[in-house]
């Protein structure tokens, strides 16, 4: 979306650029009827989106941060917002009349009903997915689980694909990596990776997030490793360019010397978070707002001597 079509208010145009500030990265799980430690109540995560489109912020993805192309009008700022799991509350397939429709309730019938009424919110979401866990979370639910078939889960995945979602790796079933041999974790990841790529053949996968927030023993393996097949004797290779921490703060710029791609922080969507730290980011001014040019960055101005 170009900047042009995207809408901004007088507040956003009195923020003063700051290219090297600060980002949110929004982590939600289960998108319910309660708030839990790993629940957002639906009409929680409604606010949200309204509170957080009203503070200035709109959507981008992890590889629009790797790729420094956060293309947002002077005055509004980023946020991204990650799902982790792939539970059929985030994403559910409801049957009428012999076809299939979104859930209004789950957490991505929300999301698009939300940019009915505000255009300028893009699918820039990431969703980070498991393929074979238990209790449904794997691939937006199996074999009956809350009303979801299984051959409705690489459509899912593909629909994302399509409407400009960015897939994440999130390993095979939430392994604790540091609990497992070296070869144990580079199944995990490799395989994670494999069942993106069999819905969506050949598509990148550039993001990984770690399982609760916990490394390998072989921290290098979280980056790049490999598995092979042992029924096909196939080598299935990655090599992941973003590695999402389970938290840690809103993470840096990608134009600070200091950003480390492999070590990017998130907020967990508990309690007032993640618009808590918003205001935070407000009274700290370490916001990151844009400038409005992508051929320049602007910098937070000297303090006066």
């Amino acid at each position: 979306m170009s900047p042009a079509a995207v809408a901004t208010t007088a507040a956003d145009a009195a923020r003063t650029p700051n290219e090297l500030g600060r980002i949110p990265v929004a982590e939600y799980h289960l998108i319910t009827d309660h708030d839990a430690l790993y629940a957002r109540e639906r009409n929680h995560f409604r606010r949200d989106l309204e509170e957080i489109y009203a503070r200035g912020y709109r959507p981008v993805t992890i590889s629009q941060i790797l790729d420094r192309k956060i293309d947002l009008p002077r005055g509004l700022s980023p946020i991204v917002f990650v799902f982790d799991d792939a539970s059929p509350s985030q994403f559910s397939y409801i049957e009428r009349n012999g076809k299939l429709e979104i859930d209004p309730q789950s957490g991505l019938g929300i999301w698009l009903d939300f940019r009915k009424t505000h255009p300028d919110w893009s699918n820039s979401a990431v969703f980070c997915m498991l393929p074979g866990a238990a209790a449904g979370r794997s691939f937006f639910g199996d074999k009956g689980i809350e009303g979801q078939k299984t051959e409705w889960r690489f459509p899912k995945v593909r629909y994302l694909h399509d409407q400009g979602f960015e897939l994440c790796n999130h390993t095979l079933w939430h392994a604790n990596l540091a609990k497992y041999s070296d070869a144990v974790v580079q199944e995990q990841i490799a395989r994670g990776q494999l069942a993106i790529d069999s819905a969506v053949p050949g598509y990148k996968v550039r993001t990984f997030a770690l399982p609760l927030g916990v490394w390998p023993k072989n921290r290098a393996l979280a980056k790049q490793g490999s598995w092979t097949d042992p029924k096909k004797g196939t080598v299935v290779h990655y090599n992941n360019e973003a590695i999402l921490e389970v938290s840690g703060g809103p993470t840096r710029s990608p134009y600070d010397p200091q950003f480390n791609p492999l070590s990017i922080t998130r907020i967990e969507a508990v309690g007032a978070d993640p618009v808590r730290t918003l205001d935070q980011l407000d009274k700290n001014g370490n916001r990151y707002v844009s400038d409005g040019n992508p051929a320049t960055v602007a910098r937070p101005a000297a303090p006066a001597k």
